[in-house]
């Protein structure tokens, strides 16, 4: 039994302010008890020079409490109704804290100076999310995130091989991939049933732009539609072999076979050679 003021949860007194939340399955929230995660991905998030903090889905705030130390200005987003009642409770006098109760995946944010993004992101949201910082117009000088480790393979995988595919070469020409840490599931209450990984990013000077990386999804979409099968029947009735190849693409070829460098020339091409294939919010 838990004495006068102490909350019991997965079967051990807890006084942390984690134990006051209840974890909810439909915002897919798995926190992070780890401490020497926890103080590995504080610390990478604020090596980075950039002058705002982001911080995605805190709840409880166990990174939130840390990166306020630091004095910088934070931003907060949280969909969680219980979480934003918790964090403005704890967080709320302190000037530099700036609570969102929102979707990450479309809430209006801050315009400004650049921000180093920290996240241990919802499991069922998490690759949406990526995809709205790596195509919008965010300026991050530094992103610390936690993935489930499937995603975090996707993300790191190579040509040629099961994980590599949209996720993976969009997010490789627009970052250097560092994976910090692995993580079984006993770093977090509750344990999810999956391990996970935390992924450094750092944006490449040679990054294309918004425009490319839009239009870059919308080939790599189309040309991983059916893995198995091979460009020209991923295109067919879009683009004939011809255009294919004038735009570097070997019709034979499936597309994991194209590494990422290739797929953004060929992305490059037909947005010069085949503007057809582009909605007008692209060019």
């Amino acid at each position: 039994m838990g004495g006068a003021g102490e909350v019991v949860r997965w079967g051990v007194p807890d006084p942390l302010p984690i134990a006051r939340l209840r974890p909810k399955k439909a915002f897919g929230q798995n926190f992070l008890v780890n401490e020497g995660a926890i103080a590995t991905i504080v610390g990478s998030a604020l090596s980075s020079g950039a002058p705002r903090l982001l911080e995605i889905g805190p709840g409880p705030g166990v990174l939130t409490e840390r990166l306020l130390v630091d004095g910088r200005p934070l931003w907060a987003v949280d969909l969680d109704p219980e979480a934003c009642e918790l964090l403005q409770g704890r967080f709320g006098d302190r000037p530099q804290f700036h609570l969102l109760q929102g979707d990450a995946v479309r809430i209006p944010l801050p315009v400004g100076e650049p921000w180093s993004v920290i996240g241990n992101l919802p499991y069922n949201a998490a690759t949406p999310i990526l995809a709205r910082l790596l195509t919008e117009d965010i300026a991050w000088e530094r992103m610390v995130l936690m993935f489930q480790l499937e995603v975090a393979q996707k993300l790191m995988g190579v040509p040629g091989t099961k994980a590599y595919g949209p996720l993976s070469v969009l997010a490789q020409l627009c970052a250097r991939l560092t994976r910090l840490m692995k993580l079984g599931p006993g770093s977090f209450r509750p344990s999810p049933k999956v391990d996970s990984a935390v992924v450094l990013f750092e944006p490449r000077a040679e990054a294309p732009s918004l425009q490319e990386r839009r239009a870059l999804l919308i080939v790599l979409h189309r040309s991983f539609a059916h893995r198995r099968k091979t460009l020209a029947n991923n295109w067919q009735g879009l683009l004939a072999g011809e255009a294919l190849v004038n735009a570097g693409l070997a019709p034979a070829l499936r597309a994991e076979a194209l590494a990422p460098e290739a797929w953004l020339a060929s992305t490059r091409a037909l947005l010069k050679q085949h503007p057809e294939v582009f909605p007008s919010s692209c060019p």
